[in-house]
């Protein structure tokens, strides 16, 4: 078995399997990790946040950049996990398998690392799609799991940091045995036979290693580094657009595209899935706000007579993508305040949909107050379309697109 490991080992022996190279695609690959957790912490807090929470609302497309930002470097993550792993394959191969506790430590934690990390960018990417094909629910393991990846990253870091900080800088080319490291061999027994033995093998391998010359031609650094660059450039550039408007004509991959769909603003959940049709386009819709004891009701016509605002805020959803458009509205403060209510509170926000994770949100004073949020009667000039929501929605400065409560049906003050 020694044999063979040592064998594989040296067969698999390439100028970018070195500690230098995994330290380069280390640190990329942890600074994209640690955006996907930070930008994802933002997203999920301001769906499910603390009682003691706020959130700031400018600038207006702070959310936009920060999901698409998160997008962006998920993505990434696929072709600098690969290079990593490319990298650190022949450690598969050590004999014996765990040789210290601290050696059991970095391998369970990068295992750990790995595959939760495989499950991490995989499920995220098929979310950018609304595709759930497997028998979990996304958004509970999609959290759980990110905390996984960062303690096992951080125990990673812990044991290899030695390792890490001797080859952070770029150092002068390694000599030979560096280029082709291979673990020597020791003795496992004290018989001059074994020694005899275990010396042999280990002549064998830096013999074999000594004989290829044609090994860095074939896998040279640079080549390594342009082939992982040129990756996630592809990957990035290739969906990216379905945020960044500068990317967009080359948004071949991404599941939205900028101005394709109804009134010019992509779509995520439809009315046929909200089965909200019918009790949308009625003639006795109503939109009711309550605060306290007291409630107030307003038909559409009722909101179209009271004075109007126009602002430009983006729709930016937890899947990445994000559209800049024109709203036209009631001032959620102004109705507010007509009500009898205080811009002060808290509210619940209640859509006209009877299933789903987001037929009810809850939204912040700090929006409440905010002169740009709107319970929006029009987008881009037009009467809202059914699937934007009519024949109201909420549209508000920095928050997520789920929050963003098409079908209005209902106001409550939280804190009256």
């Amino acid at each position: 078995m020694r044999r063979l490991m040592y064998e594989a080992r040296a067969q698999l022996a390439s100028p970018v399997r070195n500690p230098r190279m995994a330290t380069v695609i280390g640190r990329l690959l942890g600074l994209a990790f640690l955006l996907c957790f930070g930008t994802g912490l933002f997203s999920h807090f301001l769906q499910q946040p603390l009682p003691w929470m706020t959130f700031p609302t400018r600038p207006v497309g702070l959310y936009q950049v920060s999901q698409g930002t998160h997008i962006i470097a998920g993505i990434a993550c696929f072709p600098l996990l690969l290079a990593k792993l490319y990298v650190v394959f022949p450690q598969l191969f050590q004999y014996p398998p765990v040789t210290s506790f601290a050696n059991f430590l970095e391998r369970a934690s990068i295992a750990l690392f790995v595959g939760a990390s495989l499950v991490e960018i995989t499920i995220g990417l098929l979310n950018t799609y609304q595709w759930y094909p497997f028998p979990f629910p996304f958004k509970q393991v999609h959290f759980a799991l990110a905390f996984v990846i960062v303690g096992s990253l951080l125990v990673h870091i812990g044991v290899k940091l030695p390792l890490i900080a001797a080859h952070w800088r770029a150092e002068p080319a390694p000599g030979p045995e560096e280029r082709h490291p291979v673990d020597t061999v020791e003795a496992t027994s004290a018989d001059d036979e074994g020694l005899s033995r275990t010396r042999g093998l280990t002549g064998r391998v830096l013999a074999y290693i000594d004989s290829t010359p044609e090994l860095p031609a074939r896998t040279s650094r640079r080549g390594f580094l342009a082939t992982v660059a040129l990756a996630v450039a592809a990957v990035v550039g290739l969906t990216a657009g379905q945020t960044f408007a500068p990317l967009d004509a080359v948004n071949v991959f991404g599941p939205r595209k900028k101005g394709v769909g109804q009134q010019g603003v992509p779509v995520n959940r439809t009315s046929a899935q909200a089965k909200v049709a019918t009790a949308a386009l009625s003639a006795d819709w109503v939109l009711t706000l309550a605060v306290g004891d007291t409630e107030r009701s307003f038909s559409r016509a009722d909101l179209a007579a009271l004075p109007q605002t126009d602002v430009d805020l983006p729709i930016a959803c937890v899947e990445g993508w994000s559209q800049m458009a024109a709203w036209r509205g009631v001032r959620l403060r102004d109705l507010v305040d007509a009500a009898g209510g205080s811009p002060e509170s808290d509210l619940r926000l209640i859509s006209l949909e009877q299933r789903g994770g987001f037929k009810q949100t809850e939204m912040g004073s700090e929006y409440v107050r905010d002169p740009l949020t709107l319970v929006a009667l029009e987008l881009n000039g037009e009467i809202l379309d059914l699937e934007h929501g009519y024949p109201a929605r909420m549209i508000a400065p920095g928050r997520p697109g789920v929050l963003q409560t098409k079908w209005l049906s209902r106001i409550e003050a939280i804190d009256a």
